[in-house]
């Protein structure tokens, strides 16, 4: 079969080339002309640990291509999947704008029997309205059906997470439809979970607000424990060796970011007060979060006083660490009030600094190392865990800058460290280690 896959981000991308990976034929669709062109040449325009390199094998072994050219991605497609972008607006909703566009172009060129299926997030009944949106505008002779196939990659660690996913979830009305699909990912391996359609679409957005949850839920314990004296690290494994709660996304720090968590738990918000439900547990995890981002900032406050002439080094600039991306990163927005309070701001990142540049003042400037960025500081912010971070000693910290103040909102460095080091460190959920500069300072 002829897979097209229309929208080349995070997911489109590693979508068709992990297809193309495990032996069907792909073309990648996007309406970026010098983007399609960048691709053709096996270059990936994201981030994404391995892309590139899976690319260009699978350019050179004949499955995969790139077109800007709609007949040609569609005229003879059997599967096409719909993986354009889903922003969020003004009022928390999914747009679907692109959505749509990429139905009604689906409908001006199919002659024949396809499967459309829905990558992109999308709020619960979009598909059903795609379905009837395409049936409104196809040709007689075409036969077209929607399939909702939503995408549980994390941003990093996508290509893994295509091979080593813990579901494929499948939604569909017609069952022959559903059965091709599954037959198209079974080389994976992963287990596949049929379903109706709108269960799908609800699957996907309630996935992603559990895990918000968790994440603002240790978060919360975090700041409790720094007001009782208990240390969140052995909190957060004591509560996870529970097999009901489990280990993953108790790892304190300065709250979640990226295209999905902050997205996708505002349109579910809004999808429930659309039914006339109000999801209270969802909003107040909402707003842990956006005061948790700017958290870090005023602990430097209480223990530093005024930013304002100071030089601050900004580790890390991405939401997480293997990946460019920096949408709703907590770096962008602590860099963006420090300038505002006056603090002269020197950022580091080994890969999200252009698409930062895009987003943060000009003030800003940006180091090619960590040394470089701490040099002469009075204060450093650790936001990102990136290994390059994690791997610079704590003496380090203590010999380059003017005053080592170290705000850890990833919790990098182990207490004991800290004690030994001569620095201040003040991390999340744990008691903060003083070092000799502030113990002269109070």
């Amino acid at each position: 079969m002829q897979i097209t896959i229309t929208g080349t981000g995070y997911v489109g991308l590693v979508t068709g080339v992990c297809l193309a990976e495990i032996g069907h034929n792909v073309i990648c669709y996007d309406i970026d002309e010098p983007k399609v062109q960048m691709m053709k040449q096996g270059i990936s325009p994201i981030y994404e640990p391995g892309l590139d390199e899976l690319m260009r094998k699978n350019m050179e072994q004949g499955r995969l291509f790139f077109t800007a050219d709609e007949q040609v991605a569609y005229g003879q497609a059997d599967i096409i999947y719909i993986a354009v972008g889903t922003p969020e607006k003004e009022d928390g909703s999914a747009d679907l704008t692109y959505v749509e566009e990429a139905a009604l172009a689906i409908s001006r060129y199919v002659r024949k029997r396809v499967i459309v299926v829905i990558k992109s997030t999308v709020p619960v009944g979009t598909n059903d309205r795609i379905q009837r949106m395409i049936h409104e505008h196809k040709a007689a002779e075409a036969d077209i059906t929607v399939v909702s196939n939503p995408e549980f990659l994390r941003e990093g660690s996508a290509i893994y997470d295509m091979f080593h996913g813990d579901r494929i979830v499948i939604g569909a009305n017609d069952p022959e439809a559903a059965t091709v699909i599954a037959d198209i990912n079974k080389p994976f391996g992963i287990p596949i979970i049929h379903t109706d359609i709108r269960s799908a679409e609800m699957i996907k957005y309630a996935a992603n607000a559990f895990l918000a949850t968790k994440i603002s839920f240790i978060n919360e314990i975090a700041n409790i424990c720094e007001k009782v004296g208990a240390n969140i690290d052995d909190v957060a494994y004591g509560i996870g060796q529970d097999h009901r709660i489990g280990p993953h996304f108790l790892k304190a720090g300065i709250g979640y970011g990226g295209s999905c968590f902050p997205k996708d738990t505002k349109a579910l918000v809004q999808l429930a007060g659309n039914v006339q439900h109000q999801f209270e547990l969802l909003e107040s995890v909402i707003r842990v979060n956006n005061r948790q981002q700017l958290g870090l900032l005023d602990k430097a406050k209480q223990y530093v006083g005024s930013l304002q002439g100071k030089k601050v080094a900004l580790l890390g600039l991405s939401f997480k660490p293997h990946t460019d991306d920096v949408r709703e990163s907590a770096a962008i927005i602590m860099a963006k009030k420090l300038v505002d309070e006056g603090a002269y701001v020197v950022a580091y990142d080994p890969v999200a600094v252009e698409n930062a540049k895009k987003q943060l003042p000009e003030s800003v400037q940006y180091a090619a190392t960590v040394v470089e960025a701490i040099d002469a500081a009075e204060v450093a912010f650790i936001v990102t865990e990136w290994e390059e971070i994690k791997q610079t000693p704590l003496y380090v910290f203590q010999e380059q800058m003017l005053t080592p103040f170290i705000f850890d909102g990833r919790n990098c460095y182990s207490l004991e460290n800290a004690r030994y080091s001569g620095v201040t460190y003040i991390s999340i959920g744990r008691a903060p280690i003083f070092g000799h500069v502030c113990q002269q300072t109070k």
